[in-house]
């Protein structure tokens, strides 16, 4: 498990800058402004910051950073310049500055002088950008010198205390993050459905209520969609569900997660170039269960249900076949034409489940779904679907407050006749046309009228080939920040 770096927070101290070790890190503003502990710094160490600062070749927007290599005068390695930018930063540019100095410096003793950045609640976020980039799955190396781990993050600004305050919070959301992204980077192999379940059973320390479901629970409920997606692996398919129940007597909020351990299109074989990848075609039921471990660690003052559904897709010789019907815990027939579109064949159970079992006051689904929606929207940003437009309007907010990329898809009934089915009440795919709609309007024909509901395709930006600002390749563990928002600005009572 990915544990957050080493933080603490104390006042300026501009009497010890010489015998500070390690990298030393200050802003400096687009104009060349100097914060005071960045001028007593640059005076200790002959004028090299207000050098840089002036010169052209450094720019100072937001996350610019130039790195000084053993200054003069100093027991520090280095420091790090970070630009401010041209105006006071917000909380995206201070997480966006703190994703800067985490990127450029892993592994190191970090002392970050934050008086630059406007006050206590910034240095708090600049300090959650700077542990979330500084994230580094290692798990499977066997070099335990990894230059990426370890290492400690000191932040000195003016009321450290009420920034310390103002961080237990965030942190508390990156250790979801970090449960997410670790659950998503491991391989197969390793996490099992099995292994799955058991790590979010662990969770009951926190204060969660965890109920795994094994297939015999499954079959006598009539979740036979879900059990067909996983019927040709050894691994057994699970349903888990994790309440956190913190908000009184008030419906709770479900969250939905796919969690398909490995997909390998089952029958209908995915092409093998990149087929490694879909290991992180669990990344749904990972953002759930990093949500409710962050719910949990902050004590969130809301009532909110995790149920994950947990199958492998393999094609066995009794796995499932395109042209086999199944039905669904609703009720309803499916025609299977393709088994590779099996991730919505267990929410459809699961969603149907969540909502007669414990009647949410709402419900989102999350589910690497589509390839579709990473041609519509790359990796930028997520799609979502809503029935629900006050909904819909408070998800896009809480996404944009968490600097989380999402853009909201249509529904339309005009497009349900690409899933008329002859032999069932439905196929399970439209076709290429729309292909991330029809999943949509498939999960819709699960979610009763008087539930506001939410489907999110999270293909594009579950993982990423690149590093990003707050994250390095791999799982990014995006939307952890956006639900959690979500739930403190419209579930928490």
């Amino acid at each position: 498990m990915t544990r957050l770096i080493e933080i603490t927070f104390s006042d300026p101290d501009f009497g010890d800058l010489t015998k500070l070790a390690g990298t030393l890190v200050t802003t400096v503003g687009e104009g060349g402004q100097l914060s005071p502990a960045g001028e007593a710094l640059d005076k200790v160490c002959g004028g090299a910051i207000s050098r840089l600062a002036a010169s052209a070749g450094f720019k100072a927007r937001i996350g610019d950073v130039e790195k000084l290599l053993f200054p003069s005068d100093l027991s520090a390695d280095a420091i790090l310049v970070v630009g401010t930018g041209a105006d006071a930063p917000d909380a995206a540019a201070a997480r966006k500055i703190g994703g800067a100095i985490g990127a450029r410096t892993a592994g190191e003793e970090t002392t970050f002088l934050a008086d630059g950045l406007g006050g206590p609640n910034l240095a708090a976020q600049a300090t959650l950008g700077a542990a979330l980039r500084r994230y580094a799955f290692v798990d499977h190396k066997t070099d335990d010198n990894d230059e990426d781990i370890g290492g400690s993050l000191r932040v000195r600004c003016p009321d450290a205390d009420l920034a310390a305050k103002a961080a237990k919070p965030l942190l508390a959301t990156a250790e979801g993050v970090f449960f997410t992204r670790d659950l998503i980077n491991e391989p197969a192999n390793v996490l099992t459905t099995s292994a799955f379940a058991m790590r979010l059973a662990a969770m009951a320390s926190l204060g969660l209520v965890v109920e795994v479901l094994d297939e015999q629970k499954l079959e006598a409920l009539g979740m036979r969609a879900l059990l067909a997606v996983g019927q040709g692996s050894p691994s057994k398919s699970k349903v888990v569900v994790m309440k956190w129940m913190g908000g009184g007597d008030e419906a709770p909020l479900a969250l939905i997660g796919k969690g398909v351990v490995f997909d390998t299109g089952g029958i209908s074989l995915k092409p093998a170039g990149g087929m490694e990848e879909m290991t992180m075609d669990m990344g749904g039921a990972g953002v759930v269960a990093g949500v409710m471990k962050a719910l949990a660690k902050r004590k969130a003052k809301a009532n909110v249900i995790g149920i994950v559904g947990l199958v492998e897709n393999m094609p066995d010789g009794m796995a499932q076949r395109p042209g086999d019907v199944v039905r669904s815990l609703k009720g309803d027939t499916i025609e299977v034409i393709n088994t590779d579109a099996e991730g919505r064949l267990v929410l459809a159970d699961v969603l149907w489940h969540a909502q007669e079992e414990y009647k949410p006051a709402a419900m989102i689904d999350l589910a690497t779904l589509t390839g579709a929606m990473v041609i519509a929207l790359g990796s930028e940003n997520a799609g979502y679907f809503s029935n629900d437009d006050d909904l819909a309007v408070a998800f896009g907010e809480a996404a944009a407050a968490a600097g989380e990329g999402a853009w909201r898809m249509p529904l339309g009934r005009a497009y349900d006749k690409l899933l008329k089915s002859r032999v069932a009440d439905m196929k399970n795919v439209g076709g290429r046309p729309a292909g991330a709609i029809t999943a949509a309007q498939f999960l819709q024909r699960f979610v009763k009228d008087e539930t506001p509901w939410i489907h999110i395709d999270i293909a594009g930006v579950a993982s990423s080939k690149e590093g990003k600002p707050l994250s390095p390749k791999g799982a990014t563990g995006w939307g952890v920040m956006a639900l959690d928002q979500l739930v403190r600005d419209k579930f928490e009572t």
